[in-house]
């Protein structure tokens, strides 16, 4: 018995009202077919059928319902509800409610489990990737990490911000895969990232950093003929914010909010994830393209993981983040944050699929006068 995913509260409603639909449906249904025809067996199923969704008292209450129905619908067709034909369905009617309250049981006690796993897996996230400052340099910066509503085990989604003497130095990934094999990958690259923002001279040093390290990792991490990787966005932003250089391997690119406008800042030249770079020409590390862009005034500069862009709509249809960050929102990276997970719980109806990792960072207002020399 696999778990059941969660309702959203538009289910909820919905459920709420399946039982008495479902009686009155079948109540109906009897009165305009022939008296020939029994249409008990579909009453018997009721209980069964709102198991999976409805609590203990709910399930035994539909059931006690769907026979009180039983009973009626003879008496409406003018003759005894408790003849002796009728023996052998009402006591499967019984046996049937009773499986259906013991379904019950075991769908709550498995998703009790489920959620005390999915807290436990949180708590781990949050102690891997504490939320930084609200502020670093002249930065202002939020994060994020949702977890995905189907998922117990540990997403391997992180984010990292670090100043240096060579301006602030971020990162947002995704490590392939869940559990403990992507948890290490991540403690590994945290802890890489970390050392090499303070000892590489240049944005590309650390991404050979981050490189190296992943393909030391792949050995030990992939198993048998299974390579680990990872798509990230590496980046640094100058000491007066005013100049952003990124490298993207592989990730979904970054979005520039600026007034009124979403803008994705795509790599000027595609790059394989982190662990693969080395796939053409082994232990050779390839050239790191580096994009350039300016930072203007007020702009707000968000980093995701592909769990918001592969988000999807009950049609199957893809989340797009631009036309919602292009709409006036005031130059604050936590408003534009919540912004953004307002508008994708509400189009995925409260169910994301996987985990979501957010970084953003803007100027905040009182560190525009001295931005610039």
């Amino acid at each position: 018995m696999g778990p059941s995913r969660a309702l959203s509260p538009r289910e909820r409603r919905w459920f709420r009202w399946l039982p008495a639909a479902l009686i009155l449906g079948v109540f109906a249904l009897d009165l305009l077919t022939p008296r020939g025809m029994r249409v008990f067996p579909l009453l018997a199923a009721a209980p069964v059928l709102v198991a999976p969704w409805l609590t203990l008292t709910g399930t035994i209450a539909t059931g006690g319902a769907a026979l009180l129905a039983a009973v009626l619908l003879p008496l409406v067709r003018g003759r005894l509800p408790f003849g002796v034909d009728d023996i052998v369905p009402f006591s499967t009617f019984v046996i049937l409610t009773f499986l259906a309250a013991v379904v019950n049981r075991l769908l709550v006690r498995e998703r009790r489990q489920l959620k005390n796993t999915r807290e436990v897996a949180e708590t781990v996230q949050r102690a891997v990737l504490p939320s930084p400052p609200g502020r670093i340099g002249p930065l202002a910066v939020a994060v994020r990490y949702e977890a995905a509503a189907r998922e117990a085990a540990i997403g391997g989604d992180l984010y990292a911000i670090h100043p240096t003497p060579h301006g602030i130095r971020l990162m947002i990934a995704d490590v392939r895969g869940k559990g403990l094999g992507a948890i290490r990958t991540v403690n590994a690259l945290l802890g890489t990232f970390h050392e090499a923002t303070r000892r590489a001279p240049d944005l590309p040093g650390v991404v050979r950093w981050l490189e190296e390290r992943m393909q030391e990792a792949n050995p030990a991490e992939g198993g048998a003929g299974l390579e680990m990787f990872v798509t990230a966005v590496i980046a640094e932003v100058s000491a007066d914010g005013s100049t952003l250089r990124m490298a993207n391997r592989g990730h979904p690119p970054p979005l520039l909010v600026h007034r009124g406008r979403a803008r994705p800042l795509e790599p000027g030249t595609p790059s394989l994830p982190l662990g693969l770079a080395g796939l053409d020409a082994p232990n050779v590390l390839p050239d790191v393209p580096v994009d350039q862009y300016t930072l203007p005034d007020g702009a707000v500069l968000v980093l995701f993981t592909d769990g918001v862009v592969e988000a999807r709509d009950h049609r199957g249809v893809f989340y797009d983040p631009v036309p919602r960050l292009s709409r006036p929102l005031p130059p604050d990276p936590d408003h534009v944050l919540d912004a953004l997970l307002t508008d994708l719980y509400r189009y995925t109806a409260e169910h994301l699929d996987d985990d979501v990792a957010l970084l953003a960072i803007g100027l905040p207002r009182d560190a525009d006068d001295g931005r610039r020399v």
